[in-house]
């Protein structure tokens, strides 16, 4: 993996992340030098600092991205809003829950992608999924139809601390819609906007959300009921194959990166085995499940594993998982393979360092990832 801070794992993967999201190499050189020393302190110390230098960037672009859309350069205005908006949003999520300055810069990545939807023309709607009380924020990426029939689509589920903006940012959606298949991507309980503006908390039994989300997709009346897959990426490793078990009109199911036994990964953690996904990692944990302090977080993550569950799923199912994942063992990977005995059509892809993808969730080589899964897809939802 680009390492552009030596012996920052968790600062890298945002570097990473952004360049292969479309990120800018300038950019991200300008943004990061300024902070190279505070990324010599660690991961926690100096974020608001590395906000502060990313934030510059930002604003740089968004400003020029003003003066080509008042002179009527649309594509360029709507390039620039999209790079201000991925700036935004890779320092936002390296920040401690309690910086004041949160939910303004979330929203403002929220405000600059939407501004580039509008003038890139992306065939993107801003949503809400009913849960609960309320509703669930996600954008649907709606894939044209070859034949004017309902066609497939795939629900998408972050991990502990992306965003639906990510999922945009990714590519994924698109790749797929290439292919013919929509995406919803849904900020669930305990990601993005869902925790950062609403409130809501994760929760183990993620078939919960996915029943939520079918009503939706079943009432819009727009898609092919039997071709309504899920995947879901980092955490979303269980997220997804747990609401497939047992929400059953889920037709096809995807673990971007395996995570087998979430609150055994604690424990590891606890002992400082392996890396964390974010910086002030133990205070960011609590804030996603609610916990009002680490012995209740330790004892809501023991519910968070796929043991007895995996040989509920009936459906396709691919695991993929980098070999050298820093953060989830590969061992991960392989027991859930082994244990989803049940699946009529079950696949585990293993990227290696010959091909690269071999960090977490492959963010090392993002894009042949993702075009590996959504190719796995549609021969399954298109072919």
């Amino acid at each position: 993996m680009f390492e552009y801070f030596p012996g920052n794992y968790v600062w890298n993967l945002a570097v990473v992340a952004t360049l292969n999201n479309g990120g800018r190499i300038d950019d991200v050189d300008r943004a990061c030098r300024p902070v190279l020393e505070a990324a010599r302190q660690g991961a926690d110390a100096g974020t608001q600092s590395l906000y502060e230098a990313w934030a510059a960037v930002a604003d740089r672009v968004v400003a020029a991205a003003e003066a080509d859309a008042v002179e009527g350069k649309i594509i360029g205005a709507g390039e620039g809003y999209y790079l201000g908006s991925l700036y935004t949003s890779q320092a936002e999520r390296l920040q401690s829950p309690g910086w004041s300055g949160r939910n303004a810069a979330y929203q403002k990545s929220i405000d600059l992608l939407l501004r580039h939807m509008e003038l890139s023309g992306a065939p993107v709607a801003l949503v809400e999924v009913p849960y609960g009380g309320g509703s669930l924020p996600g954008y649907l990426y709606r894939a044209p139809s070859a034949d004017g029939e309902p066609g497939p689509i795939i629900i998408e589920w972050n991990g502990l601390d992306s965003t639906k903006e990510m999922m945009y940012y990714s590519g994924f959606p698109q790749e797929l819609a290439r292919r013919g298949i929509s995406t919803l991507m849904v900020d669930t309980p305990g990601s993005g906007e869902a925790l950062r503006l609403r409130g809501l908390r994760s929760r183990f039994d993620t078939e919960v959300w996915a029943a939520a989300c079918v009503d939706y997709l079943t009432a819009l009346g727009e898609f092919d009921p039997e071709r309504i897959g899920l995947v879901g990426w980092s955490l979303g490793g269980y997220y997804a194959p747990r609401a497939a078990a047992y929400e059953k009109r889920i037709k096809l199911v995807v673990s971007w990166g395996a995570n087998y036994d979430w609150g055994e990964t604690q424990q590891r953690r606890r002992r400082r085995e392996g890396e964390h996904p974010v910086p002030h990692y133990w205070d960011h944990v609590q804030w996603v499940w609610g916990a009002k302090d680490l012995d209740e977080f330790f004892s809501l993550s023991k519910r968070v594993s796929l043991d007895g569950v995996l040989e509920e799923i009936a459906v396709p199912y691919l695991i993929t998982h980098g070999i050298a994942d820093r953060q989830i063992p590969v061992a991960d990977a392989h027991r859930s393979y082994a244990e989803a005995v049940n699946s009529p059509d079950r696949e585990l892809r293993i990227f290696t360092p010959e091909e690269g993808g071999v960090e977490h969730i492959g963010l090392d080589n993002f894009p042949l990832v993702s075009q590996f899964t959504a190719d796995w897809i549609a021969a399954r939802f298109t072919s």
